[in-house]
């Protein structure tokens, strides 16, 4: 099996980051974690991909690939079972808007908070604020179950719900998804106590921030980059609401010629846990059933996401060394006497991860022209009670084992695993679909 190097010339810990001239309409919303424009542009090229042929990205989080389609003026289709982040991915690709009535809007909102929090005798400025007397308002106590605790501060978490109330007021209209994905972002980034490292934790308490104004500077953004685009033609990019495991009736008929995205990893992250407290204040998860629904839709990769009646681990039976990755967990567990409900799921998230993955492949089947050129951005994984998961090895020999083609696995770059001491591979998986 070829595995090849990543280009030297780029520092390893910057593959991932978004250089200056990628910030335009990527920057809208972000995974962390999520994979770098400049790999999609490299296999966009490498795959010589023209109008004429369709992209999917099967797992599209939020939008990298369809963005960079989009730019390129390739035609692309991705399939993400998040609802927030599926929603960030088809605003961040929806460009037929004029942005000076939305900036128009957006000031009105930004302008009508300011007089309401005035009112209340609450400045936007934390430094006015030293003396407050007033009540503020909280979520409910469902919400605030389902988010981590102290990720937004009591006066910060009112500033955000006054003006959610007046993005709100905009629901109806073609603006409110600019106004609701801008709140988004400036919620987790620049408003709430979350840090990111890799995993969603809460870092700093900010006892209070900007709010109106943080919103208010990624509209501006939005808007610029609407702006530089106006006029200009692009090929149509389309998101759809749906779990990559049951792909074959989505796309109508449709054709595609190339894959390039990145699967969850079987790394017992929860992703659902990444966009939790955007997805509670605008409304994508009101309650525990609905979180439950959400997590049943998604590829298992963590023991917080797995359910009674699961089965996918039954298409990876007559995978001996996934049996034998997933029977090492377990008894490693027994050796170390971890005795948990959850660390007894380990073995088990292993085997239903990789299952997924080949449900996923066999349904890709369909819609794959002959020759359809596949890249799978994977990560090796030693998580699992420090048990090695080669991912992108065994999802190579998965595709190989249903009649896909290996030609190579690049290395796109090295992470530092905290628990082994070690470095980890994340790598491209370079597939051909023969047809």
């Amino acid at each position: 099996m070829q595995i090849l190097e990543a280009e030297e010339q780029t520092k390893n810990s910057n593959k991932n980051k978004l250089t200056k001239s990628d910030r335009e309409f990527h920057d809208w919303y972000r995974f962390v974690l999520s994979y770098p424009p400049q790999l999609v542009r490299k296999y966009i090229a490498e795959f010589n991909l023209t109008s004429e042929d369709i992209l999917l990205d099967p797992f599209c989080g939020t939008g990298t690939t369809l963005v960079e389609a989009k730019l390129q003026n390739i035609p692309s289709i991705g399939i993400e079972a998040n609802n927030f982040v599926h929603f960030a991915s088809s605003v961040k690709t929806s460009w037929d808007i004029d942005p000076m009535r939305l900036m128009e809007f957006a000031r009105e909102i930004n302008d009508n908070v300011l007089a309401d929090l005035h009112n209340q005798h609450i400045s936007d400025y934390p430094e006015f604020n030293s003396q407050l007397d007033v009540e503020l308002r909280d979520l409910n106590i469902e919400k605030r179950k389902l988010i981590l605790q102290n990720s937004i501060s009591s006066l910060p978490l009112h500033k955000s719900l006054v003006l959610l109330d007046h993005i709100n007021l905009y629901r109806d209209t073609e603006f409110y998804k600019y106004f609701a994905l801008a709140f988004g972002n400036s919620l987790v980034y620049q408003i709430s106590n979350l840090r990111f490292g890799p995993e969603v934790g809460i870092g700093k308490i900010k006892t209070d921030t900007l709010v109106v104004a943080a919103w208010f500077a990624q509209m501006k953004k939005i808007c610029n980059d609407l702006e530089s685009v106006k006029g200009r033609y692009f090929a149509q990019s389309e998101s759809i609401f749906s779990d990559s495991r049951n792909i074959k009736d989505l796309l109508g008929g449709r054709k595609v010629s190339a894959v390039i995205t990145s699967p969850p990893y079987p790394n017992e992250k929860d992703y659902t846990r990444t966009t939790r407290l955007e997805s509670v204040l605008l409304g994508f998860i009101n309650n525990k059933e609905e979180l439950r629904v959400l997590k049943k839709s998604l590829l298992r990769s963590n023991t917080r996401g797995i359910y009674k009646g699961d089965n996918d681990d039954d298409y990876i039976k007559g995978f001996p060394e996934i049996q034998r990755i997933a029977e090492a967990i377990e008894n490693r567990r027994i050796e170390l006497g971890k005795t948990s409900g959850f660390e007894r799921l380990y073995h088990k998230v292993t085997k239903l991860y990789f299952g997924g993955i080949a449900k996923h492949l066999i349904e890709l089947q369909s819609v794959l022209k002959p020759n359809a050129k596949l890249a799978y951005v994977v990560g090796d994984q030693a998580s699992y009670l420090r048990v090695m998961i080669p991912t992108g090895r065994l999802i190579a020999d998965i595709a190989q084992s249903l009649g896909y083609e290996l030609e190579r696995i690049d290395l796109f770059r090295t992470r530092f695993s905290t628990a082994t001491k070690t470095n980890l591979n994340e790598e491209v998986v370079i597939l051909r679909w023969k047809g």
